[in-house]
Formats: C-alpha cells, structure tokens, sequence
C-alpha cells in the first residue's frame, strides 16, 4: 500500500471541493501515476466521478458508520496498488456528527488515517482575510495535520499572490496553486443519467480539462511532496476482505441508472462469506437468473425512470414471482419504493411498480429525510434479528397506506429520536435506510442463512 495520501478539505460545502478533487485526480493520471479515490461520508455520487477519472472503485470513508478498524480496513484495502490517494471530505473540515465534536468529520478521517490534508478556500473577494480562515482552521484542534492551501476562484494571478503571501507569512504553511473564477466549471446534473454518462466516457472531456487547468496552476511537485505520510498500523484482527467461505448461494443484484446505490464493501463482504453475485438490470427489462437463492434491491433512481420501470413487465413479474415464493430479499430506499404498488411522480402522473408493498410512493418537491440512522430489526426481521446497524438516509419521498398496522422492518435513531421504518412482508426486509454492511457484518451470515434455509425448503420460482 502507498504511503502518499492527501486529503482534500474545505472550509465549508461549495467552496469546490470535488471539482478540485477531479482535477487534481486527472492531473496525476496524466502524470503517470495510479490513483485512488475515496470520499468522507456516506456519498454515493461523488465516488462515481473518482472511478470514472481514475479507473479504479472509489470508497467511502465513514467514520460514524465503521468502526476505526473498519474504516483502516476499507482504507488499506482500496489503497492496495496505487501510487497516491486521494481522499475528497465532506461539507466543511470539521463538520460532522454533531457540532461539539469533530465525530463524523473529514478532520476525524484525516486523524485517523494519519493523513495530510491540502485546505482549499474560496478566496473570492478578500486577500490578507484568507490567512484569518486558514489560521482558524489550524488552531482548532490539535490534530488537523493542514500542510497546504489551494486557493480557489481568485480573481488573477495577481491577487492570488496577495493570497499566498497572506497566508505563508501567518500560517506557515504553503499556498500551492488555485484556480481562477473563471475556471469554476459546473459539475454537470449529479441524478440524471450519470452512470450511464460516466460509463460511456462522455465526461472524459470535462475531467481532461480540469486536469489541465490544475497542471497550469497548481504545483503538482509540491502536491506529492506533501502527500507523503507516516506509515498506518495494522488493523486489529482479521480483515473484512478476507475469504472466509466457499460459494454456497448466489444472490441477484439490481444494478442500471436506476439502481446503483452500493457501498463496494457490502458486494464484497457477500462474496467473501460465500456468496456469487449475479448483476441484472430492471431497466434493461432483464429477468432475474432463476438459479438465484436472494435478490438485493439497492438505492438510486427509480423514480427518475418510473415510466420505464413500469412498462417493463418481464423483470416486475419475474421479481414479483420470485419474491412471494420466499426468496430472501433486502430493499433499501429506491429498491424499497420499487417494490410498492406505485410511484406518483412531482408531475403528478402515477407509474405502477411492482406490488409486492401495499404502498403508494408520492415524490416530493422537498427533501423528507436526510442523516445517520442506528437500525434496528423489529420482530420478524431474519436481516437484522437482535443486531444493531448504522447508515444513512437521503429521500424526497413519502409513502401512503390505507393499513392500520404496518410490519415496519426497522426501529431507526437519528438526531429526532426513534422511528419505525420499512416493511416486512414475505422474506422481504425492506425500508428507506442505505445501511453499510461492514458496520455489522454478521447481518450478511443471516442473510446467507436465510437464503440456505429457504433454498433447502426447496423454493422453486
């Protein structure tokens, strides 16, 4: 594993973060190097720009979600290959869980993965003030290691050097490079089609600009002196990649525009507990493989592509059939709405869905839910049977119901307190919480067992 490593942080959201995140991963691709992304947070966008730039799987970097152990694992097992990491923070570089503490933070992910971090300012409009922000930042907590500045949308080169000269003379640390305001290029609709957009190269152009505008600004000798990094300790205990079982049960997994929401670890702690994966696409009206013991709806878009989604009867009828005959299935937020009875779009045309649910999905104009959960299993729950989770939910969706009693799926605590959530019916465990498997990785040994159960019973669809 290398031991050049860079965090790119920010003082705040918008101040260009992953647009110099990009820039700076293509600008070392074009340099020779092999690159590796990852992003603090629960992000499922951004890390599609990082693979699509590098060519390797971007990761989340989560340090509520994981485990410290967990999050050295997920960070030394991305990292295996390349010749620099790239890690892209989360909102401001202290902002996190909770406003007291740095729990949650880009800072915290920094600390933990001993890594030196490039602060990028947006210098619009001030000159000697941008010492004051970078000086703020460094004295806060003790461990910010802040070896860097990047100055972002100045006006000229002239009054970068009024920046640079700033912030050398406070804080003593150097002012590597910027970009002027002009160069601020829009990062294009981050939902409508981008997976597909991203696969078919249609942004190469875009990442080889950016890649150009950061070879022309910024000193990428300096960069790399900077990402040099102490040498990280072994994890404790056994790693989460490790193969622990021979294949026993394959599980279907629905991935196209649509559905894409998957944290790499969770198909990868599956298949090393002994599970093969078998990819199909809802909205290629694929149907599922029928050797398959288990079905795996992820987050994403649906509702985005509902009017397709509903028209393509051979994948809704064989997941439906496939779904009352006991196939264990887990759902999660966009594959959750798929298996309701609709999706009322903000136009307000109804698009039929699978009907496995009895929910109606109604989309709304604002966001509903936003933030970390700790899920629990209700009763009924094979999934999460006495065992606590963590993850995150982000949706502009509500559901309607006539039934008085709903099987809710899931207990959730978030910053407002405890909820029911989700829905169980069948072997469906289902609900809006994106979790991340390796925040309690015996739920995937449940789910398998539960497949094998069913399997043995002699389920056949």
């Amino acid at each position: 594993m290398t031991d050049r490593r860079l965090v790119i942080a920010g003082t705040g959201s918008g101040v260009g973060k992953t647009t110099l995140t990009l820039g700076i991963m293509s600008a070392l691709k074009k340099r020779g190097l092999n690159v590796q992304g990852f992003k603090c947070g629960p992000d499922y966008i951004d890390p599609t720009y990082h693979t699509a730039v590098t060519g390797r799987v971007s990761r989340n970097l989560d340090s509520w979600m994981l485990s410290d152990d967990s999050l050295l694992d997920v960070f030394k097992h991305g990292s295996m290959g390349a010749d620099v990491s790239i890690i892209e923070g989360v909102m401001g570089y202290f902002d996190g869980k909770r406003p007291e503490t740095d729990e949650g933070s880009t800072a915290e992910i920094s600390m933990l993965t001993k890594s030196p971090v490039l602060l990028v300012v947006n210098c619009s409009a001030m000159a000697r003030s941008a010492a004051a922000i970078v000086k703020g930042f460094q004295s806060l907590s003790d461990g910010a290691n802040i070896v860097g500045v990047i100055a972002n949308k100045v006006g000229s080169e002239g009054h970068f050097q009024l920046v640079k000269i700033a912030i050398e003379k406070e804080c003593g640390i150097p002012v590597i490079g910027y970009l002027k305001r002009e160069q601020d290029v829009e990062i294009p609709e981050r939902h409508l089609g981008l997976v597909p957009s991203i696969e078919r190269g249609e942004l190469d152009s875009l990442f080889d600009r950016l890649g150009d505008f950061v070879l022309e600004t910024i000193d990428m000798d300096k960069l790399l002196e900077l990402s040099v990094a102490e040498p990280l300790e072994g994890i404790n205990g056994p790693s989460l990649f490790d193969k622990r079982k021979e294949t026993t049960v394959k599980i279907a997994v629905a991935k196209d525009a649509a559905f894409h929401f998957y944290y790499p670890e969770n198909i990868e702690l599956l298949e090393t507990n002994g599970v093969e994966i078998s990819y199909f696409s809802p909205l290629e009206n694929e149907v599922i493989p029928d050797d398959v013991d288990g079905i795996y709806l992820g987050g994403g878009f649906p509702e985005e592509f509902a009017q397709k989604l509903a028209v393509n009867h051979i994948t809704k009828e064989s997941l439906k059939r496939a779904i009352e005959n006991g196939l264990p299935t887990i759902a999660e937020c966009g594959g959750f709405m798929y298996l309701t009875e609709s999706i009322e779009t903000t136009d307000n045309l109804k698009h039929e869905m699978i009907g496995i649910i009895p929910l109606e999905i109604k989309m709304e104009s604002q966001l509903v839910a936003l933030g970390y959960r700790e899920i629990s299993g209700e009763d009924g729950n094979f999934f999460l049977k006495g065992l606590v989770a963590r993850g995150h939910v982000f949706h502009y969706s509500t559901f309607q119901t006539n039934k008085e009693n709903i099987p809710y799926a899931y207990e959730t605590k978030g910053i407002r307190g405890k909820q029911k959530e989700g829905y169980l019916i069948h072997n469906v465990v289902a609900g809006y919480t994106h979790i991340h498997f390796a925040s309690c990785p015996t739920m995937v040994g449940n789910w398998i067992e539960k497949c094998i159960e069913v399997k043995k019973a002699g389920n056949d669809f």
